[in-house]
């Protein structure tokens, strides 16, 4: 039996335009792509870094495949923000043709 994660999930076509985004993917996977706009700490920098995360809304939280994002979701629906997991990653973001930018200018590879 799966245990339910106790955070909302959300694909990432169903992310509003806008949102914020927290990407906490390494170093190198941002910058081979990642969402504008989008906050980024590392899922092993966060616990001192997590007060650069906004707390006046809906808080969007995204990896590559949405395991990684979905451990730093729960963290933070327990610390008291209103945190959700984009349960599909950046897989799910790229293949749902959503906007994205690189470092480098490089095409974005999951």
């Amino acid at each position: 039996m799966t245990q339910q994660s106790p955070v909302p999930q959300v694909a990432a076509a169903q992310v509003p335009d806008g949102a914020l985004v927290l990407d906490v993917r390494e170093d190198e996977e941002w910058q081979a792509g990642h969402i504008e706009g989008a906050v980024h700490i590392p899922l092993g920098q966060l616990s001192a870094r997590y007060q650069e995360v906004g707390r006046d809304r809906e808080l969007y939280v995204i990896c590559r495949s949405g395991n990684r994002s979905n451990l730093a979701a729960q963290a933070l629906a327990g610390a008291g923000w209103d945190a959700r997991n984009i349960n599909d990653g950046m897989q799910g973001w790229a293949a749902a043709g959503r906007p994205m930018t690189s470092q480098s200018g490089a095409p974005f590879v999951a």
